[in-house]
């Protein structure tokens, strides 16, 4: 597609043992192949059934009406969580779940600003062969936070147990949540934010009352930097144990700090040099076939503001950055725009009427082709072009084995043949991007978020929606690709409720 563009402290609580009043699938056969990951194995199996299943939070909209957002007028902020089960075919649309703290089994009560789903992630905590969702509410109870677990089985997710809450005002617990065996014993722990740089963990095994049976401590970050604004869990240093990499603030104030694993669990986080300014939200996945997970980090938000402008930050950037034995390599980085080789469109901002392309939202890692190297998936979320402003478009990177490259890249939009839907003002399409493998056929598919779009069309309401398009050995293909929204849900419709602002790590 030619892109034109305008310039543009913690209480465990007690397990609540009662069913969750929602339709779930039942676990279809286990599938024969060799080559199939067992449900067991995948971390986001929730019915063990050997095929990845993919959770959408919505901590912006909810599902209680308030004064604030009757008839689509705003925003709720309470917040929900919806998930679609895998199969041979793929995500199956009539599989659906949806969880809010209204529901019964779920822990708490919908609130106004709970923003439950403001981190979501999953790993089989009590060791059941099922995975479990691990869910995050960053405002519960004036912003003190929240953790949860909804326990997988047979016939998907059903029952859920606090893990953690906050005790004092801006714990702001469950604001961000990761899984991962940061201790190396074989069984899944759980990290959460915890103040501003913080974390606390929970070490696992856990039990059906969400205690960890190694406790909780907490783990300091690096001093003086700002509220942390995403996390991602893989192994760095490729010693066996997972480690933690998390970003703080936004532009040039950003920063990236490492937190390694160890036998007596997650050390202390330590900024890492040279990547000030790399952005504000990250993935990790082996890029470049070296066993080691690389990490690759997204500003969307170009060099606005910036006393010091980076030239590859224009209209928005990706950092890559290669793990090794001694844990990220910055002097190994690769930084990559609109305006590198291979990459389609051209990096634009205009600082006079604060438009940027916004290339780096919601970046993701997962191998596309499965040649063994892991790609990279990009949102656009502000791109414009055919002067039709903020549409939006999603861009794929290859991996290889120097690394991350803008060759091969391939980009999708509304405006792509074979991609339902039609391109609109401030559709967002890029929100967010996510690389999953759905069917099992050892290639992950592109999911992408659009959170201005609304599934009947209509360009006022933003209540969000979601893009499946299918991965094969030559990359992404728009062939086949489907589109749902609130509708297929079945929630209401929450104007700025942003369906697709972001996924599950």
């Amino acid at each position: 597609m030619n892109l034109r563009k305008a310039a543009g402290g913690i209480g465990l609580m007690a397990a609540i043992a009662v069913s969750l009043s929602v339709t779930a699938p039942a676990a279809s056969a286990q599938p024969t192949s060799s080559d199939t990951t067992t449900g067991a194995e995948l971390q986001d199996d929730f019915n063990g059934d050997g095929y990845s299943d993919v959770a959408f939070p919505v901590p912006a909209a909810g599902l209680k009406s308030y004064e604030g957002n009757q008839d689509g007028g705003g925003a709720a902020y309470d917040g929900y969580v919806a998930v679609m089960y895998g199969s041979a075919d793929g995500l199956q649309t009539s599989s659906k779940q949806v969880f809010d703290q209204e529901k019964p089994g779920i822990p708490g009560d919908a609130a106004q600003g709970d923003a439950y789903g403001s981190s979501v992630t999953s790993a089989d905590l009590d060791q059941d062969g099922y995975a479990d969702l691990i869910v995050g509410a960053g405002g519960d109870d004036g912003g003190r936070g929240s953790l949860s677990v909804i326990w997988g089985g047979p016939d998907g997710l059903s029952d859920s147990t606090w893990l953690a809450q906050g005790d004092a005002y801006d714990d702001g617990i469950g604001h961000l949540a990761e899984a991962g065996d940061f201790n190396g014993d074989g069984t899944p722990d759980v990290v959460t934010s915890f103040g501003d740089t913080g974390l606390h963990v929970l070490t696992g095994p856990f039990d059906r009352t969400g205690a960890p049976a190694g406790g909780t401590r907490a783990v300091d970050g690096p001093a003086g930097d700002d509220w942390m604004t995403d996390l991602a869990a893989g192994d760095v240093n490729g010693d066996g144990v997972t480690d933690l990499v998390s970003t703080t603030g936004r532009d040039d104030a950003s920063r990236v700090a490492y937190w390694a694993g160890s036998p007596d669990g997650l050390t202390a986080g330590a900024s890492v040099s040279g990547l000030d300014g790399a952005g504000d939200n990250l993935d990790v996945g082996d890029v470049n076939g070296d066993h080691h997970a690389d990490i690759v980090i997204g500003r969307p938000d170009g060099n606005f503001g910036s006393e010091n402008p980076l030239p590859a930050a224009k209209g928005g950037m990706v950092t890559y950055v290669p793990g090794s034995a001694d844990g990220p390599v910055p002097a190994g980085a690769t930084r990559i725009n609109q305006d590198t080789a291979g990459v389609p469109g051209v990096a634009e901002e205009d600082e006079a009427d604060g438009s940027c392309d916004q290339f780096g939202a919601g970046v993701s890692v997962g191998d596309i082709d499965g040649d063994g190297y892991a790609d990279v998936s990009v949102g656009v979320r502000a791109e414009t072009y055919d002067d039709i402003e903020m549409t939006g478009a999603a861009v794929t990177l290859r991996g290889t084995a120097d690394g991350l490259t803008g060759a091969g890249a391939q980009v999708f939009s509304e405006d792509t043949a074979g991609v339902p839907g039609i391109p609109q003002a401030w559709d967002f399409f890029g929100s967010a991007t996510k690389l999953t493998d759905t069917d099992g056929d050892g290639m992950a598919d592109l999911v992408v978020g659009a959170s201005g779009e609304g599934e009947s069309g209509d360009e006022d309401t933003t209540d969000g929606s979601i893009w499946v398009l299918k991965a094969t050995a030559d990359g992404v293909t728009p062939d086949g690709s489907f589109t749902f929204g609130v509708r297929t849900l079945g929630v209401p419709a929450h104007n700025g409720g942003g369906l697709g602002s972001e996924f599950a790590s």
